[in-house]
């Protein structure tokens, strides 16, 4: 795939070097020259540009790109970047970095956001994860479909333990994607049986997520 980034800061560039590792082929784009440190992704196409300018992402052929990837450190770049990619270029996926967590809720598909990455909720809802058990915690949000990723770690009174997942009405606009267990990753099938400790994953909309702990824990 051909994947452009706007902001070649430390954050573009590490993301840029994993997705090379990958076999993709990336665009680095940013109008500051200090940030051009091309030396430190030398597999990279580097573009000194705005990312908000119209001529900028023409030169980009921005309309080449299955992925955009908004990752400055501005939030008003991201969603400015992210919604020309979307709208001027058709770009299939754009992703966006949020940087301040009360501007979270500007990122959606209103400005071409498909997924937005908020480190601030991903650092919280890890640790959450960490020591909550028997509560839903939201580990993402995918805003296209508006819905999430959801954990529930299984206490030892919960509900469904020793009964299997053939017999558990999951609410509607939930499917339960896997079980850790262990640290092995299990693929649920109806036969499979809950144990105390258990890591579930979902993927559930809002609504639905409301509604999955009264079906787990009381």
């Amino acid at each position: 795939m051909r994947i452009a980034i706007a902001g070649a800061g430390n954050v573009g560039r590490a993301i840029a070097r994993e997705l090379i590792e990958n076999g993709h082929h990336v665009l680095l784009i940013d109008r500051d020259p200090k940030a051009l440190k091309m030396e430190s992704v030398p597999s990279a196409e580097w573009l000194m540009a705005d990312a908000c300018e119209i001529t900028a992402l023409d030169n980009a052929k921005l309309d080449t790109c299955q992925v955009m990837i908004a990752a400055t450190g501005d939030d008003k770049v991201n969603l400015v970047a992210s919604l020309l990619a979307k709208s001027e270029y058709g770009v299939p996926r754009v992703v966006a970095r949020v940087n301040h967590p009360k501007n979270e809720w500007l990122f959606d598909n209103s400005w071409g956001v498909d997924v937005a990455v908020s480190t601030p909720r991903i650092i919280s809802a890890l640790v959450e994860e960490a020591v909550s058990v028997g509560d839903v915690v939201r580990l993402f949000s995918i805003r296209k479909g508006e819905a999430n990723l959801v954990e529930i770690t299984l206490p030892d009174s919960a509900l469904v333990v020793g009964r299997t997942v053939q017999e558990i009405a999951l609410p509607e606009g939930a499917s339960l994607a896997a079980i850790v267990r262990d640290g092995r990753v299990i693929s649920p099938q109806q036969h499979d049986m809950f144990a105390a400790g258990d890591e579930l994953l979902f993927v559930a909309t809002s609504d639905a997520e409301d509604k999955l702990k009264a079906c787990f824990i009381n």
